[in-house]
C-alpha cells in the first residue's frame, strides 16, 4: 500500500510539473514526452490531487480555467479508461448523469438549427434568431442541475474529501455558463445584428458546458461514487426533491433519510421555546420562522451554517447539507472575499451591517447582513437576511384599509 501511495504521490508531482510547463508555455510535445508514464496511469483521484495542489500553491481558479481544457484533453484518454461503478439511473448521481445526457440533446438540437443555415449565417441572422432565442431560454432550466451539485453535492465532498478545493473552480465554472447563456439571450433578443457577438459566446458557451460534463463524468463522479458512504447518498437523494430534474422524468421519491427537521424534533432539547418573551414549541418556533417573508439565514461565530429557514418563495436555495458547512464554501470563488471582509469587520466590531441590492429574475432583492452579539457584546455570528423588496420601493401613498374585496 505504501508503494502505491508513494507512485501516486510521485505521478501527482509529475502531473504538477507537466500542468506548470503547460501554463508557462513550453513545448507541449517535449512536455507529452517527460511526462508520458505519469499521463498514461493518472486516475481522477490525481486529477483532483493535481488541482488541489495547484490552488494550496496561490494559482488562482481563473489562472486554472484558463488552461484546464488543454491539460484535461491530453489527460483526456486516461480519465476515460478510468473503470468506476455507475450509479442507478434513478439515484441522486444517477439523475445528475441523465441530465447531462438530456443537456447534450438539447445542444444538438441548436447545433441542428446552426446546420439548416449551413452557408447564408449572417444574411439569415434574423430568421435564426428566432428559431434559436427559445432553445437557449430553455436552456435556463438547466441551472437547478448546478444547485444540487453547489448546495447537495458539494458540502458532503467537502466533508469527505482533504483535497476539496477544486470544487470551487467548478462553481466558478458554473457561473461563468450561467453569464455566457445570459448574454447569448440577450444577443438573441436584441433587434441589432449581433452576429459576430453571437458567434463567440455560442463558441465560449458550448466550451463551457461540453467541457463541464466531461469534468462532472470523468473526474467529479466517479471520486464521489468512491468515497462517500450510503447513507450520504441516500440523504442527498432526499433534499433533490426540493429543486427540478431538468429535461428529465423526475424519479419516484422514495423515503430513507431522516429530514433534519424529524432529527432536530427528536431531541429532548428541542421540545420548546421559553424566554424572557415568551414560549412557544418547536413546531411553533419552525412555523414562525417558515412563514416570515424572508430567507435567514444564521452563521454562527465559526464561520459554520447552523441554520436556514424555508420561506415560501425562497430565491436563493439552501439544502440541509449545507448546515455545519464553513460559509466560504458557500459562495463562488469569485465574492467569496466579500464574505470574508463582512464576517472580518463584524468579528472585529468595526461594523454591525451591511447592505446589498440586486435585480434577480425581474424582482429586486435586499440582502442584509447582521452581527449576531450577545449582551456582553461578544460577536456571536451573524444573520443574513434576504427580503423581495419589488413592491416596497414601488411604494408612493399609504395604506390604512382592508382591501380583501
Amino acid at each position: 500500500m505504501s508503494e502505491f501511495i508513494n507512485n501516486r504521490e510521485k505521478r501527482v508531482e509529475q502531473l504538477l510539473d507537466f500542468s506548470k510547463g503547460i501554463m508557462n508555455g513550453k513545448d507541449v510535445g517535449e512536455l507529452l514526452s517527460t511526462y508520458r508514464d505519469a499521463i498514461d496511469t493518472m486516475t481522477p483521484h490525481d486529477m483532483l490531487s493535481l488541482e488541489d495542489k495547484q490552488l494550496r500553491m496561490g494559482i488562482t481558479p481563473q489562472v486554472i480555467k484558463k488552461d484546464i481544457e488543454k491539460v484535461i484533453s491530453v489527460f483526456f484518454k486516461s480519465l476515460e479508461k478510468y473503470h468506476w461503478q455507475k450509479p442507478a439511473p434513478d439515484s441522486f448521481l444517477g439523475c445528475l448523469l441523465r441530465e447531462n445526457e438530456a443537456l447534450k440533446k438539447k445542444l444538438e438540437q441548436i447545433k441542428s438549427v446552426l446546420i439548416s443555415y449551413h452557408g447564408r449565417e449572417e444574411a439569415s441572422f434574423a430568421d435564426m434568431k428566432s428559431e434559436l432565442l427559445p432553445k437557449f431560454t430553455e436552456l435556463r432550466e438547466f441551472e437547478p442541475h448546478y444547485l444540487k451539485k453547489e448546495n447537495i453535492l458539494f458540502p458532503y465532498l467537502e466533508k469527505s474529501w482533504e483535497n476539496y478545493l477544486p470544487l470551487t473552480v467548478m462553481w466558478s465554472l458554473h457561473d461563468d455558463i450561467h453569464r455566457t447563456l445570459k448574454m447569448i439571450i440577450a444577443i438573441l433578443e436584441n433587434v441589432d445584428d449581433g452576429w459576430h457577438e453571437f458567434m463567440e459566446s455560442l463558441g465560449q458557451y458550448f466550451f463551457l458546458v461540453y467541457g463541464m460534463i466531461q469534468k462532472e463524468d470523468l473526474i467529479i463522479f466517479p471520486v464521489a461514487t468512491e468515497t462517500l458512504s450510503a447513507e450520504a447518498w441516500d440523504a442527498m437523494y432526499q433534499q433533490s426533491f426540493e429543486y427540478a430534474f431538468p429535461f428529465i422524468e423526475p424519479p419516484l421519491k422514495m423515503e430513507g433519510a431522516v429530514r433534519l427537521e424529524a432529527a432536530v424534533s427528536s431531541s429532548p432539547a428541542a421540545t420548546g421555546f421559553v424566554s424572557e418573551t415568551g414560549k412557544m414549541s418547536y413546531e411553533q418556533v419552525l412555523l414562525a420562522f417558515n412563514h416570515l417573508p424572508v430567507d435567514i439565514t444564521f452563521v454562527d461565530e465559526n464561520d459554520q451554517v447552523r441554520f436556514f429557514n424555508r420561506s415560501k418563495d425562497r430565491f436563493f436555495p439552501r439544502s440541509p447539507a449545507i448546515v455545519g458547512r464553513d460559509v466560504k464554501n458557500c459562495h463562488p470563488p469569485e465574492s467569496v472575499h466579500i464574505v470574508e471582509k463582512i464576517i472580518s469587520e463584524f468579528r472585529n466590531g468595526n461594523r454591525d451591517t451591511a447592505d446589498f441590492r440586486i435585480k434577480m429574475r425581474g424582482k429586486y432583492i435586499s440582502i442584509r447582513y447582521f452581527a449576531v452579539r450577545d449582551e456582553e457584546g461578544r460577536y456571536r455570528g451573524c444573520l443574513e437576511v434576504g427580503q423581495d423588496i419589488t413592491d416596497i420601493v414601488a411604494m408612493n401613498d399609504e395604506k390604512r384599509l382592508l382591501d380583501w374585496e
